[in-house]
């Protein structure tokens, strides 16, 4: 049907659908003369210079055609095995029969998923049935059945999880999130172009955690800028990133956003940083801790639900005590600075010694009539306290071990780990960094040499969003489920103090029944006009030991045709159309598997 309407807008200045749209659609090269073939056997114009009338291309004539071109023989074998060969249609027991027996998992829940009874396999005969005579007798012809398997309502997976279905009332550590890595870049790491779109494109995509690398302006204005430092790349003004980030930030998602810095600005800069976060984030912005969550130890990270259509800032912050005396001298207009050497984002190595010079930094508040500027020096961390103050719930500190952070008990306080640090601490330490995560947020970031912006396989995780590879398509898919709002609910056995769970460990997990999942592929449709070896490959990712790669038929180049990522635990039993998926995650046409 969507494919219908596409097809029925890319009209020509007439009005009129051209009849090659049509056959692109289906086909290119010599498989062409198909398509014109049954145009011509189906009473419409069948020239590649014609057009057919708009009123004329019905969805039933697109429909017919669909079919005329690939035939289900598939599905016409199944047909035969469902009525035993005995009937043109399939009665209303054979179907009731067949529901239950082959398109649903003996597993559920009867009270959540109850068995399909005469009423529910009459009400999709009547919706999937063309054939008054059929339907009148409750029966189901091949046609319908087809209909049927290929509608939305026998889909690979449970509608209702695509939809929000999860708790999110949870601590925000209880939670995977959908997090991007030097979220600026649009190629690679070195040399690549920052872009401003970039940000719109993976806030809209789904992803709830963005980082900006900070970097000192240059120029008259010095107006702050976003760019990979001392890697060639081109560079974007921090504020119309900010600008995006409001506009974006809550479209596909209302749940919460973080702003990872990596902030190399000075002091002087920091000041415009701030600036600019408040005034265009404006109530966007969490600036204060929520009252029922205070920054103490032991008390909880809020959930996603308390923070909805907030942004909130991870960068470093000075203390407490600190942050509290620059923040009055800052406010008073009395704030006074050494400002220290400044970083540049271009340059190879760091310049050289100079003399550094007293900046004073002006509230805009701040009087004619204010006092003289006192000079404080009890900054333990180079952070302007006006951004310090910003600082709450993603609080970044050094990672020390394990053991430590379980005895500060923070909760707000979260570290960054390289890529292999992150695998290695998984291998030696897992159980404690499952229980570190079920207190607070960690984020894994790609190792310094993936230059190419290749990913790893994910698992906070940030990742190259501007890079279409497995492990992007794995987290697509995954956080396509809970409405793509960016946040799914950990495991039980991953949130709750009283669970262990070690993922190398081939013992059965803790509170988990062991499934089994058997996929057969019976047919492909319209997966490639041209004579070339297709091959299908299933592959199933989780723990190590569930990690499984099946193949089917010979592989020549591997070029991609199709990818489609599900999620296991909302995959549907049964006879299923799986629409395949670009590289980038994006629907395809035809092309499907049964």
């Amino acid at each position: 049907m969507k494919h219908w309407m596409r097809l029925s807008f890319l009209t020509d200045p007439k009005g009129k659908v051209p009849v090659k749209v049509v056959a692109r659609t289906f086909a290119s090269g010599k498989t062409e003369k198909l398509v014109y073939q049954c145009l011509s056997d189906m009473g419409l114009p069948s020239g590649k210079n014609e057009a057919m009338e708009k009123e004329a291309f019905t969805f039933d004539k697109f429909y017919a055609l669909y079919h005329k071109i690939c035939p289900r023989n598939d599905i016409e074998e199944l047909f035969r095995t469902v009525t035993q060969g005995k009937s043109d249609k399939i009665n209303l027991e054979q179907f009731v029969n067949f529901l239950n027996e082959k398109q649903r998992d003996p597993r559920l829940n009867e009270i959540l998923y109850p068995l399909y009874d005469d009423k529910r396999a009459v009400e999709i005969i009547d919706t999937y049935e063309q054939d008054d005579e059929a339907k009148a007798a409750k029966c189901l012809t091949k046609d319908g059945l087809i209909r049927y398997l290929m509608s939305d309502e026998n889909a690979p997976v449970f509608l209702d999880r695509l939809d929000f279905y999860m708790e999110m009332d949870q601590p925000l550590a209880h939670y995977y999130i959908n997090s991007s890595h030097n979220t600026y870049l649009s190629g690679r790491q070195f040399g690549g172009k920052s872009s401003v779109e970039m940000y719109r494109q993976v806030l809209l995509a789904g992803c709830r955690c963005v980082e900006l690398d900070c970097w000192d302006g240059k120029g008259e204005d010095e107006e702050p800028i976003i760019t990979h430092g001392m890697a060639m790349c081109t560079d974007i003004l921090f504020k119309d990133v900010i600008y995006a980030l409001r506009d974006t930030a809550f479209v596909t998602s209302d749940y919460p956003v973080i702003l990872s810095f990596e902030n190399h600005c000075c002091i002087t800069q920091q000041y415009k940083l701030a600036k600019y976060c408040d005034e265009i984030l404006g109530d966007l912005l969490l600036k204060e801790p929520l009252p029922e969550h205070p920054l103490e130890p032991g008390v909880p990270l809020p959930p996603p639900s308390a923070l909805k259509r907030k942004i909130m800032i991870k960068n470093k912050r000075l203390k407490p005590d600190v942050e509290k005396q620059e923040l009055e001298l800052f406010r008073q207009g009395q704030f006074v600075v050494e400002d220290e050497v400044k970083e540049d984002a271009s340059a190879v190595a760091l310049p050289g010694d100079k003399k550094p010079e007293e900046i004073v930094v002006e509230a805009a508040a701040a009087g004619d009539d204010a006092p003289p500027p006192v000079q404080y020096t009890g900054s333990t961390t180079n952070v302007h306290p006006w951004l310090s103050s910003m600082v709450n719930y993603a609080q970044p500190i050094k990672f020390q071990s394990f053991e430590e952070a379980e005895k500060k008990n923070i909760y707000h306080n979260m570290s960054s780990f390289a890529e292999t640090t992150g695998m290695n601490y998984l291998k030696s330490q897992a159980i404690d960094f499952v229980n570190y995560n079920k207190r607070q947020m960690s984020r894994i970031y790609p190792k310094g040499t993936r230059a190419d912006s290749s990913n790893y396989m994910p698992q906070m995780v940030s990742l190259n969003f501007q890079t279409s590879d497995l492990p992007m398509q794995l987290n697509q898919g995954k956080f396509e489920y809970n409405g793509n709002c960016g946040y799914l609910l950990k495991p039980d056995f991953m949130r709750r103090a009283d669970r262990s769970f070690d993922p190398f460990a081939d013992a059965p997990v803790d509170g988990v029944i062991a499934a089994q999942c058997a996929v057969q592929v019976i047919a492909g449709q319209f997966l490639s006009d041209k004579k070339v070896g297709t091959y299908v490959e299933v592959d199933m990712y989780g723990l190590p030991s569930d990690t499984i790669r099946k193949e089917f038929r010979t592989r020549m180049n591997g070029k991609l045709l199709g990818q489609r990522i599900l999620p296991l635990d909302g995959l549907q039993a049964g006879y299923r159309h799986i629409s395949l998926r670009t590289e980038a995650n994006f629907p395809m046409s035809l092309p499907m598997l049964f």
